[in-house]
């Protein structure tokens, strides 16, 4: 059985994201990881498929997937982000507007149409329903609110004029600044949502203790060494944390908030 190394959040410039594996699997290996059977990954289709794998050495979730679809899995850690809106392990979204809308306010979108990249998503979906949840009335806020599949088709749907308003995750928002800022230009950022710790770090539920310790030392490793910086750089990474899942366990308060004013976004 294999055990898959893959980093799929963030898959903005490819070469970076393969150089990023390379280096974490170069990493193991010096700590005595064995790494025959280790492969790494392309893109999943199946993001959730990919996460629940029993033999998965190192993969990158969402926050809210881990809480409600992935109670099997080990949390590794977590990486600090040079990007605006980021603060050491913690993100946010920003909240995307057209640039003929860029002096409007949150309130402002009652009865507009809302675009979020998928409903099992911390920083679209839960995110944008904590900010929504104290302007609805009965439940409602937009007139509309569809899934685009990814933040990056987000921000496609803003620009044709599809939707009206979506919240993107502060490091996506970064990554495409660099390496299609064309996807950008048009678009105003009028708020944001609070903080929440950053997309976690997992491994499977069969990784051994000493395995996982070798994962935390490496990544640590990654991080500081004057060696991985450029490929660190590349990625806007600038530090790691090893957490748990308690910290995560915000993100169900949320979620209750936003149940508590009858929110759905649909």
């Amino acid at each position: 059985m294999s055990r898959p190394v893959a980093f799929p959040m963030y898959d903005i410039d490819r070469d970076n994201t393969e150089a990023l594996t390379r280096a974490v699997i170069a990493l193991l290996q010096e700590r005595g990881v064995a790494t025959g059977d280790v492969t790494p990954e392309p893109p999943p289709d199946d993001l959730l498929a990919h996460w629940q794998q029993p033999g998965l050495l190192l993969s990158q979730t969402c926050g809210y997937p881990l809480m409600t679809a992935l109670p099997q899995v080990q949390v590794v850690g977590c990486f600090h982000y040079a990007a605006p809106g980021c603060e050491g392990l913690h993100y946010r979204s920003f909240l995307v507007v057209r640039d003929e809308d860029k002096h409007c306010q949150l309130a402002d979108y009652r009865h507009r149409r809302a675009v979020y990249n998928s409903a099992d998503s911390q920083s679209g979906y839960n995110a944008l329903m904590k900010r929504v949840a104290p302007l609805a009335v009965n439940g409602h806020f937009f007139s509309d609110a569809t899934a685009s599949g990814s933040h990056r088709q987000s921000l496609i749907r803003l620009k044709q004029g599809a939707g009206d308003i979506a919240a993107i995750d502060c490091v996506t928002w970064a990554l495409l600044q660099r390496h299609e800022p064309q996807l950008r230009a048009g678009l105003s950022i009028i708020d944001h949502t609070p903080l929440t710790p950053g997309l976690p770090l997992i491994t499977g539920r069969d990784t051994p203790a000493d395995r996982l310790f070798a994962l935390r030392d490496a990544l640590h490793t990654l991080v500081s060494a004057e060696h991985y910086r450029a490929i660190c750089e590349g990625a806007l990474i600038q530090g790691f944390s090893a957490v748990t899942r308690q910290p995560y366990h915000e993100l169900f308060g949320w979620r209750e908030d936003a149940a508590a004013s009858g929110v759905i976004l649909r």
